[in-house]
């Protein structure tokens, strides 16, 4: 028995954590985010939808009530660049800040992004080829991929190489690159900020960031209201910096399970199906919107309300639908496997699954087909094997069967008839 004197009881035993706060803080997947990028990426198909249907708004063409909210996609764009900073910087903080090697960090990222990306490219090139090309632009061909395509790595390597010489040497050159600051590069930094907050100490976690976040968009949308449409559209640099409280106050709110309903609700079946395809849905639906637009309905519905609806039945099934096929091709397998050799050896496998009962060795299939079938007779029944006598028995004489015997005790009565 334990000396209470040496090992006394605690005044107060620990609560135990609640399992919202473990799936926000532990090492896997923070519950809630799946359903944020599912619901950004549906809202920027609306917007790309809405955009089809009054091709001139706010300008000549004025959209209903209902739907004129659909116009600002670009919120939810800054979602996802916010969200990308928040992932990118969740693991990171949970280690405090320490990398083991920052070039294992970046491949693992590059094979999460580039894959899918890349395909979703091809598959925008392949539709503006043989489809249907971006209305107004020139149909691209093979000369002008090869030109753009070097001319975008040369413009590229030469930033990246002129930075890496000259910056530091060069204190305008500098100073510029430290102190300039784009909506989208805030909006990066603000999710990195809220990754932070998730993994601090529980006093700041512990904050009503839900409510910040709810005063920070109250504050943008007035914003918008008192400047109009018009307004919001040309000037989406001061919008995003407008937004971009409100959008990293509500993911930290969100990683710390508060308000539990919203958490609820972002981690149901639907929001978290979308969420699993978010990313390819954010890449490749715009080519199956401009081709189904301008090259099936356009013409046949009316613009407005009419060509929205009628958009909105063909292409949210059709987008969703090829972005889950998408990924599982080119997004999910990077996801679940992280290098060239697991991915290889996953698919080997797989395909060993897949393969035919024929394919197997002949040797094989002959023995397991001799077990199954055995010997058959000429009409193809199977035969069965003779019973051996034992060779006393085929030499005993026949003889006459004897005088009934009675049953012992504890034998069955024989029946009438029977010896």
């Amino acid at each position: 028995m334990t000396d209470i004197r040496e090992h006394p009881p605690p005044a107060t035993a620990p609560a135990a954590p609640e399992p919202h706060a473990l799936a926000a803080t532990g090492p896997g997947r923070v519950v809630g985010l799946d359903g944020i990028r599912g619901l950004a990426a549906l809202f920027v198909v609306l917007n790309h939808i809405f955009e089809r249907a009054w091709p001139e708004y706010p300008g000549a063409n004025h959209a209903p009530f209902w739907a004129a909210w659909l116009i600002y996609g670009r919120g939810a764009v800054a979602m996802f660049i916010a969200l990308s900073g928040f992932s990118l910087g969740l693991g990171p903080a949970r280690s405090g800040w320490q990398f083991k090697s920052i070039v294992t960090y970046a491949h693992r990222r590059a094979w999460r992004i580039l894959p899918p990306y890349w395909a979703a490219l091809g598959f925008s090139l392949v539709m503006t080829w043989y489809l249907l090309a971006q209305p107004h632009l020139p149909v691209p061909n093979g000369k002008s991929v090869v030109v753009y395509g070097r001319a975008m790595v040369g413009l590229v390597a030469a930033i990246v190489v002129t930075i890496g010489v000259l910056g530091p040497h060069v204190a305008l050159m500098n100073t510029a690159l430290v102190k300039f600051t784009p909506d989208l590069a805030v909006l990066f930094a603000v999710g990195l900020l809220a990754s932070g907050i998730v993994t601090a100490g529980e006093r700041t976690r512990s904050r009503p960031w839900a409510g910040y976040a709810l005063a920070a968009a109250v504050l943008a949308i007035v914003l918008m209201v008192v400047r109009g449409s018009v307004w919001s559209n040309l000037n989406l640099f001061w919008l995003d910096l407008a937004w971009a409280p409100a959008i990293g106050c509500f993911l930290t709110a969100v990683a710390t399970s508060r308000p539990r309903f919203v958490v609820r609700f972002l981690n149901s079946r639907m929001p978290r199906s979308l969420g699993s395809c978010s990313y390819s849905l954010y890449l490749t639906h715009e080519p199956i919107v401009i081709a189904v637009s301008y090259g099936l309905v356009r013409g046949r519905v009316t613009s407005g309300t009419p060509m929205f609806f009628v958009l909105v039945a063909i292409l949210l099934p059709i987008t969703v639908c090829f972005a889950r096929m998408f990924a599982a091709v080119f997004e999910l397998p990077f996801q679940r496997h992280r290098g060239w050799i697991p991915l290889r050896q996953a698919m080997a496998a797989r395909l060993r699954q897949l393969r035919p009962e024929e394919s197997a060795p002949v040797a094989v299939r002959w023995r397991s087909a001799s077990r199954a079938s055995g010997p058959r007779s000429q009409a193809g029944e199977r035969c069965r094997p003779a019973r051996l006598q034992p060779a006393a028995d085929s030499a005993r004489p026949a003889s006459r069967p004897g005088p009934p015997v009675p049953p012992g005790p504890g034998d069955s009565a024989m029946r009438p008839g029977s010896y």
